[in-house]
């Protein structure tokens, strides 16, 4: 079965021997963008966060045969190639990281947020960031990150 979308922008074709293959399987083994983490395997964790069609989605969930003509943003597909995307400089800058397994999915799961609302109230950004379950920050610098990369696209015009 041969399936085609967009992939951070870029046309792919993907054969799949079977229509049961899982989104995450084809993005981390037949594209090779190992990016999205395998987390859960449930669709709880959020580490595994694309956005298909401007929804934040499960990819662990998402199966590869019904993202036939889908445009799909990975965290692959963030950053330019020059710098580093506001929302991910914001997560540096505020030190919200630790592992580094969530942090795909948070930046996900905020670009997917800043894309249909620029300025979030903090109930929102709230919802966003509870989305994606973190073992190491607790929360408050992942949060701090967001209203960071608020400030910094709105500075750079891109909110």
């Amino acid at each position: 079965m041969l399936v085609k979308f967009k992939i951070n922008g870029d046309p792919v074709e993907v054969r799949l021997k079977s229509g049961d293959r899982l989104l995450v399987d084809v993005l981390r083994e037949d594209l090779k963008l190992t990016g999205t983490k395998h987390g859960c395997g449930i669709g709880a964790c959020g580490t595994c966060t694309v956005i298909i069609d401007g929804e934040p989605i499960a990819s662990c969930l998402q199966l590869a045969a019904l993202c036939e003509g889908a445009e799909i943003k990975t965290i692959e597909g963030v950053a330019g190639a020059a710098a580093l995307h506001p929302i991910q400089q914001a997560f540096v800058d505020k030190s919200a990281l630790q592992c580094g397994i969530c942090i795909p999915g948070h930046v996900i799961s905020a670009c997917a947020l800043f894309e249909k609302t620029p300025h979030p109230t903090d109930a929102e950004i709230r919802a966003s960031v509870d989305s994606v379950y973190c073992r190491c920050t607790g929360y408050s610098r992942i949060f701090d990150a967001y209203r960071e990369a608020m400030a910094l696209m709105s500075k750079a015009g891109k909110a």
